[in-house]
């Protein structure tokens, strides 16, 4: 595995950016009032500063500055947030520790994503890359009463640019290491007094940081691309129409998967079980992965259609929405290119939804109200590969079961006189095939009181019904080479000549040509030949109550009481396992503040809330002899309390400071390890603290304007048990750590013209290259095995941006 690096490049950066830093103010530059930030976290465009909620906004320029493609760039710098985009066809999202694991189409994550008011699931349309970004919202905390179900962490809302009655445009180029190339194109054009057109385009590709050992490809790279076209339809001051059509096309390697067993001979098996102690520093262990056509692709498309319109008494809004998208992903599953222990697994995808939300906002007197029904309508089917070879399935069951399956059969042909006979080498398959059909109708509303010029009430509703069909198709395994020998040893009645020269008995035959024939990887109660379907319906209650004081213009305490709802589901690899609704329930004291002439705004929220039947998909270790992992359900309750913080400070027009802070302390309340042993009291594995904190700093120079900025993060240890370590997540040998913590540094120097007509600018990502084992993977562990995923180290990119 080799690590490209441009050392000059990065040092040239940092040295620039911290001289910049450190940098005195101009004696011109007097303390500057910060902008004011409009959000719509409440359904209504509100400043974020009298918005009673844990809300870190980022604009449209913070996220080109951190050279950001998708949330998973922008997750360090959010505190809370954890976005694992190892697989962006199959990405997993954590706020505030609440998260879920489970990768199938059969739930839902606590943590709703809404593009422009949209919600997009959490499988193959929920990490596309942004495309003329406005802002992105991210609120912490349940968020059922506005957002709905699949909201109990928390809501990130993603605003894009609207058509504007006026002539501009922009282009970007990105060139970097590692092979980085990444355009963007932005028309906006007035197509008379009531119309206009807005169109951009981005595509990404890069070639990616590890090569591998064996065939010298590069991994772990990029590439996609996507458009966006809206038109916006204004007739008159009351009305307005914007419809919108968004294309996406992914289609690049699946991830790498760097292996922890030190290669053996090829066909050799590898010790059984592994030794952690014995496991390579996977950021210093050789790439090698095996899988003919590792792929992950995705196309995805969008339609929709979002309608204003002011009554004389309130304002209506509707938003249709349909969207679709078809994903695979191939990946290697053992970090190995060796015969013996040869493992892939193949998601294929494909889903389509149709969404449509009717709202009326509007004030009577002291009452703000809000009030509205949605309707959602979703087909999705998942087919589940898993693919292995006799010669890996004989490593399997020697492992397992004390003799080698297909090895033993070779041994007893010959054993006969039936010579040639071979029946390893050959592929094996099996596969789980799901149909989802979801639909949900929702009745919400809030309202402010207003019960004096200072104090707010604010109560609401949401009642939210889900009816959910559901089916699984398990065949048995296909192996056609396979079959074709067997039917050959069947002519030459090897199992009765076996029975009748005493080798085996009658039962020990039968046995056997079983255990040639039926399913050994996916593990179910046995193959189905027909799909097996389930019903269920859910009804389900999501209020919100929140006090509020302002004791002047500048400062607001709030109280806030939420309930946050997670839809029932189904476990896609067990057949009739099922899902039963969660809940959570927060209460959250905060705080918001500024002081305008000092240029300083701040927040900080103490929370404090209960997870009730969190249920998550996990690779559960065999409980007896001779059997293999299984993705189960677990089942526990969690509480956590937390802290957040949050500040900007624009010391003068030159000179901007910022931090955000989260402090969680998250246990179980009751729950077992997959091993058995009681969670109860534990950590539940999240890092106890997670800052960000950035400057920016600009100055006159050679006929523009230079701009700085450093953005860094931290990380502390997870807080390991017995599950996490099991699941993975937390490991410690004398080589590597997993769970460690973790820091990170961006930093970007650029120059604009004086009319910000165009500019060039440096970036730097992970200025100090640190990289860190992301998770451990034990898929293959029966086969010895296992491989990890790692976080991606420095990248250097040069920027062009020019507009008019």
């Amino acid at each position: 595995m080799t690590r490209p690096r441009s050392p000059r490049l990065s040092a040239l950066a940092l040295s620039v950016l911290a001289a910049c830093a450190q940098a005195q103010t101009q004696p011109g530059d007097a303390p500057q009032q910060l902008e004011a930030v409009v959000v719509t976290g409440q359904g209504r465009s509100q400043q974020l500063q009298s918005v009673p909620i844990a809300i870190q906004v980022l604009g449209a320029e913070q996220v080109r500055k951190l050279g950001a493609a998708n949330l998973a760039d922008l997750d360090a710098h959010i505190p809370g947030l954890e976005v694992d985009a190892n697989q962006p066809t199959q990405p997993r999202m954590s706020l505030r520790g609440i998260g879920t694991s489970d990768f199938g189409i059969g739930t839902d994550s606590p943590v709703g994503i809404y593009v422009d008011g949209v919600y997009t699931g959490k499988t193959g349309g929920a990490l596309l890359n942004f495309n003329d970004v406005k802002r992105i919202e991210v609120l912490k905390g349940p968020q059922g009463t506005l957002f709905g179900r699949n909201s109990a962490g928390g809501a990130i809302a993603v605003v894009t640019q609207e058509p504007e009655f006026r002539r501009s445009g922009s282009a970007l180029l990105r060139l970097g290491e590692h092979g980085l190339r990444q355009a963007e194109a932005i028309v906006n054009q007035p197509l008379g007094e009531s119309l206009a057109l807005r169109a951009s385009v981005v595509a990404r590709r890069s070639d990616g940081e590890l090569r591998d050992a064996a065939t010298g490809q590069r991994a772990g790279g990029d590439n996609a691309w996507g458009a966006r076209l809206a038109l916006r339809l204004q007739p008159d001051a009351d009305t307005q129409a914007v419809l919108s059509y968004e294309h996406e096309k992914l289609n690049q390697r699946a991830r790498p998967a760097v292996g922890l067993v030190k290669a053996v001979a090829a066909g050799t098996a590898p010790a059984f079980p592994a030794d952690p102690a014995s496991y390579l520093d996977p950021l210093h262990a050789p790439l090698l992965n095996d899988v003919a056509g590792d792929r992950e692709r995705r196309d995805f498309d969008g339609v929709t259609l979002h309608i204003e319109h002011s009554l004389p008494w309130a304002e209506f809004s509707s938003t249709t929405a349909y969207r679709h998208f078809s994903s695979l992903n191939r990946q290697d599953n053992d970090g190995s290119n060796n015969p013996a222990v040869y493992l892939s697994t193949t998601n294929i995808e494909g889903n389509r939804s149709w969404q449509q939300e009717f709202r009326l906002t509007g004030r009577q007197g002291a009452a703000e109200w809000l009030a509205g029904v949605s309707f959602f309508d979703e087909h999705a089917t998942q087919t589940a590969l898993v693919d292995a070879t006799t010669t890996s399935l004989d490593t399997l069951s020697g492992n397992l079961l004390g003799q080698p399956l297909f090895s033993t059969v070779n041994q007893l042909a010959a054993a006969v006189g039936l010579s040639g006979v071979d029946l390893l080498g050959q592929p094996w398959e099996e596969r789980m095939s799901n149909v989802a059909r979801n639909r949900a109708q929702a009745v919400y509303g809030d309202v402010i009181w207003h019960l004096s010029p200072s104090t707010r009430l604010t109560t609401g509703l949401r009642i939210t019904r889900d009816d959910k069909r559901f089916s699984w198709f398990n065949p048995l395994r296909e192996a056609a080479g396979l079959d074709a020998r067997l039917q050959a040893l069947d002519a030459a009645d090897l199992f009765p000549t076996l029975v009748a020269a005493g080798a085996l008995d009658a039962g020990q035959a039968a046995q056997l040509q079983a255990a040639l024939h039926q399913n050994a990887l996916i593990a179910t109660d046995g193959a189905s030949t027909a799909p097996l379907q389930l019903h269920k319906s859910w009804t389900d209650t999501s209020p919100r109550l929140v006090l509020d004081h302002r004791y002047d213009r500048d400062l607001m305490v709030y109280a806030s009481l939420t309930r946050g709802y997670q839809a029932g589901g189904f476990n896609t690899l067990q057949v009739a396992s099922s899902y039963q609704p969660e809940h959570v329930t927060n209460l959250e004291l905060g705080l918001k503040g500024q002081w305008p002439a000092q240029g300083l705004s701040w927040g900080a929220a103490l929370f404090q809330y209960r997870f009730d039947n969190l249920q998550t998909l996990q690779l559960v270790p065999a409980a007896t002899p001779g059997s293999i992992p299984a993705y189960q359900v677990t089942i526990s309750d969690q509480r956590a309390t937390g802290l957040d913080l949050e500040t900007r400070w624009q010391l003068s027009p030159a000179l901007r400071l910022s931090g955000v802070l989260e402090l969680l302390n998250q246990t179980y309340r009751h729950g077992r390890a997959s091993s058995g042993e009681d969670l109860a009291g534990l950590p539940v594995g999240t890092p106890k603290a997670r800052a960000s904190v950035g400057v920016d700093w600009g100055f006159a120079a050679l006929g523009g304007r230079v701009g700085t900025s450093l953005q860094a993060a931290y990380q502390s240890a997870q807080r390991c048990n017995p599950e996490s370590v099991v699941q993975g997540e937390c490991l410690t040998t004398a080589s590597f750590r997993v769970g460690g913590p973790r820091t990170r540094l961006d930093g970007r120097l650029g120059w604009d013209s004086a009319d910000r007509a165009w500019g060039l600018a440096l970036l730097v990502a992970n200025m100090q290259n640190r990289r860190y084992v992301h998770k451990l993977w034990y898929e293959a562990a029966p086969l010895g095995s296992g491989y990890a995923t790692l976080s991606n180290g420095r990248s250097a990119a040069l920027e062009l941006r020019v507009s008019y």
